[in-house]
């Protein structure tokens, strides 16, 4: 929801969280964009201190200052865990974000972005340029279609990492947080591949998280993890990927490899990746772990 405030003369963009009793808000400077796509609302709004802020429907779906949090959080974790991840595709991303961090990794041979709603990626390569640095690779691949359908259709055995990178589990997104869509998943993986997808507030959506973990199993993934990372732009600033692999266990992963990367990244590394993997007590408990 967009709200005024006169404190100050200044402008705040402001989002109320029914579900955990809060808000965040930005101060903004101008409102740069504004349109109703057949699928949501979007936003662009120019901030004072973190950068440009994209909102769909009245959620915050990222700014210039934070995003790298996410995007690392949902793409180094998997790359670095699957021993050698050739062929992903990211359902939704429309933000370019995670394409991106995928692309960094020299293994990847081919990248499919699935997005339903091509006005995202366009605004992003407006407003969010360095995000979208990685459009133009050769192993980069577009696609503005129903992620749902795409994954439904898609070949069995033929991919190594899913990532599901989407809004919340409401409109267009729906479909995204349930077992047909994740059997649809497990097919379409090789043995030890691996499905990652943002999971929400581990402080204000553990339900969800422990309906995702249950969904994911009943579906055929023999090991689930949830992740747990920081990130101030979303509901209590906390929020989590959960990753189910197909065959294998989620113990370890290339710890030498991360530690030696042979690029940039400002949040993840391998003593980030190991933290990650920790629990706090209250996700133990209430996810049997």
């Amino acid at each position: 929801m967009s709200q005024q405030s006169t404190s100050n003369e200044a402008h705040w963009f402001t989002e109320a969280h029914q579900a955990s009793g809060s808000s965040i808000g930005f101060r903004t400077e101008q409102l740069l964009h504004a349109e109703k796509t057949p699928f949501q609302t979007i936003e662009i709004h120019k901030t004072t201190d973190w950068g440009n802020l994209m909102v769909i429907d009245g959620c915050v779906m990222l700014t210039s200052r934070d995003n790298f949090l996410y995007h690392e959080m949902m793409t180094h974790p998997a790359l670095f865990t699957h021993a050698r991840a050739k062929r992903v595709v990211i359902i939704g991303g429309g933000d370019c974000g995670t394409l991106r961090e995928v692309l960094k990794h020299e293994e990847v041979e081919h990248a499919v972005q699935v997005e339903i709603d091509e006005r995202v990626t366009r605004l992003a390569e407006q407003y969010f340029p360095e995000l979208c640095e990685a459009n133009g690779d050769p192993r980069a691949e577009l696609l503005f279609i129903d992620g749902i359908k795409y994954m439904a259709e898609a070949d069995p055995d033929s991919l190594d990492l899913i990532i599901v990178d989407s809004t919340d589990p409401v409109g267009p997104a729906e479909g995204l947080f349930n077992a047909a869509f994740y059997t649809s998943c497990h097919k379409a993986l090789r043995h030890g591949g691996l499905l990652v997808q943002q999971s929400e507030s581990p402080l204000a959506h553990l339900e969800l998280i422990k309906s995702m973990r249950s969904a994911m199993r009943t579906s055929g993934f023999s090991a689930v993890k949830t992740l747990p990372f920081p990130q101030p732009c979303y509901p209590t600033g906390w929020w989590s990927c959960t990753m189910a692999r197909k065959g294998g266990d989620l113990s370890g992963f290339r710890e030498r490899g991360a530690s030696a990367k042979n690029f940039a990244t400002r949040y993840y590394n391998a003593e980030i990746h190991k933290a990650a993997l920790a629990q706090p007590e209250f996700m133990r408990e209430a996810l049997g772990e």
